[in-house]
């Protein structure tokens, strides 16, 4: 899987768009056509290198949790 620095741009760029306070899904970064496994979990990757940059952080059920244990799925959120 190639690291794609596009899906960190996207993430950053949805969740300015978003507002304060509001979270993303994952996939909703990717374009309709794009939404297969491979593509899912580069997004997940990038949320995990801005996550762990201080960036965003990655939640479940609205609790933040570790990047390396987030399994299911999860929302981002710009830090406060």
């Amino acid at each position: 899987m190639q690291d794609h620095p596009s899906h960190e741009a996207a993430i950053l760029a949805l969740l300015a768009e978003r507002g304060a306070g509001k979270t993303i899904c994952p996939p909703e970064v990717l374009p309709p056509d794009e939404k297969q496994a491979a593509q899912r979990e580069a997004v997940r990757a990038a949320a995990r290198r801005l996550a762990h940059a201080g960036r965003i952080a990655i939640t479940q059920r609205g609790v933040v949790v570790s990047p390396e244990r987030a399994q299911g799925p999860i929302r981002l959120r710009l830090v406060r």
